[in-house]
């Protein structure tokens, strides 16, 4: 059986790359087996990664698959950046050829950017031999719902769901989505969160890194025991936050007073740092070494891990981090209106604040005394990926029954 697993953006090579270790470990367990056995394990497993390039500098891209030890994609698309629709286009556009020529069994999609439902409608569309055969299109994060269809990645993630065969999910409020949408039960898997399995497995790598020595963040004071600063962790991302001047103002103002007394570090995105100049919001930006707001690059996976983990507080739109906070026990703010990964809030630290100045300075207020960690939520256990594998092999062999 030959696997394509699809990867374009950040996020998606966390959750992607303990699929592709599960895909190695498969091998190697049917290669260690012989006669009767291996019968029973099934044969191994072929991967092509492709990678489409809509994140494609090395900040943003290469790092993060040394940081994961992902292998080279055996394809890579070169997309590049642009209008939703026009990158969404050139990546389907592009992808078609890679299906054709390589003839898939399954393909994985990750998540919600535009990669994933490109590939998935391709995927969906394509004829790969006479009799108008398709791969099983097996979509990893399925399920989540803001309920906020202004979201580009909202529109992604239900229209990838129901394109897809398989939906493996995170959490329960992900099953119940896909019920009340009408999907059949018997696509639906509920195996974990690969971003977790990725996260348990390179926290040990992550507590090497240098990265607190490197921005003066050990402390001999007899006030920090644990040896370390007290500071924050900053990330903002999403168009309706960084690219409308008056949100932007907003978060950066709700966060004044917990500058003032606490140092934040902000990985800042290439698009946020433009957003910053063209708003004239340097103001918000005059750093000290014991507080104020302070720039940064944007962070390879490792070294944002160990941030991440020492951190009071992280202040965040992105939903990857929701997620890691709540595995690590730290205390998150979600600058957002709603979340479509629930249970960060009812089992992990997150909170949501929204966007208005008062409302995230009361939520930074609360965090930074939070509540007890509620305990890591059902099946976030680093073993996902295994799961995943298993539902694929057992999918294509059914479906192979079935066509014969």
């Amino acid at each position: 059986m030959k696997i394509m697993t699809v990867v374009g953006a950040r996020p998606n090579f966390m959750k992607a790359a303990p699929v592709v270790f599960a895909i190695h470990d498969h091998n190697a367990r049917v290669a260690a087996q012989s006669g009767e056995s291996r019968s029973n394990a099934g044969a191994k497993l072929q991967l092509v990664l492709v990678h489409t390039g809509q994140h494609y500098d090395e900040a943003m891209s290469g790092a993060f698959f040394s940081d994961l030890g992902l292998p080279k994609p055996d394809i890579h698309l070169e997309v590049g950046s642009g209008s939703h629709a026009a990158q969404t286009a050139e990546i389907m556009r592009r992808f078609e050829g890679v299906l054709l020529a390589e003839k898939p069994d399954v393909v994985v999609v990750f998540g919600d950017v535009n990669s994933t439902v490109a590939c998935a409608l391709v995927a969906s569309k394509i004829s790969l031999d006479a009799s108008g055969t398709r791969p099983l299109i097996a979509h990893v994060e399925a399920g989540l719902r803001s309920f906020d269809s202004s979201m580009p990645e909202e529109i992604n993630r239900v229209i990838t769901d129901h394109l897809s065969d398989l939906l493996f999910v995170t959490e329960e409020s992900a099953v119940q989505n896909l019920h009340r949408e009408g999907i059949r039960p018997e696509k639906i898997h509920f195996v974990g969160n690969t971003m977790i399995d990725s996260l348990l497995a390179s926290m040990e790598r992550a507590d090497k890194s240098a990265i607190l020595d490197q921005f003066g963040l050990r402390s001999s004071s007899d006030e920090s025991p644990s040896g370390i600063r007290r500071y924050a962790l900053l990330t903002l991302h999403r168009p309706s936050n960084v690219d409308n001047q008056k949100t932007f103002l907003n978060i950066l103002e709700g966060l004044e007073e917990l500058s003032s007394s606490c140092p934040i570090l902000f990985s800042a995105h290439p698009r946020t740092r433009k957003r910053i100049a063209e708003f004239g919001l340097e103001r918000f930006f005059q750093a000290t070494a014991d507080a104020g707001i302070r720039l940064l690059d944007p962070l390879g996976y490792l070294d944002f891990l160990c941030l991440m983990k020492h951190a009071a507080l992280v202040v965040t739109d992105s939903g990857g981090i929701q997620e890691e906070t709540t595995c690590l026990g730290v205390p998150c703010v979600t600058v957002r209106e709603n979340t479509e990964r629930p249970v960060t809030v009812t089992c992990g630290t997150n909170t949501i604040a929204g966007t208005s100045t008062e409302n995230i300075r009361r939520a930074v207020k609360e965090q930074m005394n939070p509540r007890k960690h509620a305990g890591m939520p059902e099946k976030w256990d680093g073993k996902a990926a295994g799961r995943i594998v298993e539902v694929i092999v057992r999918g294509f062999r059914k479906k192979k029954k079935t066509d014969l």
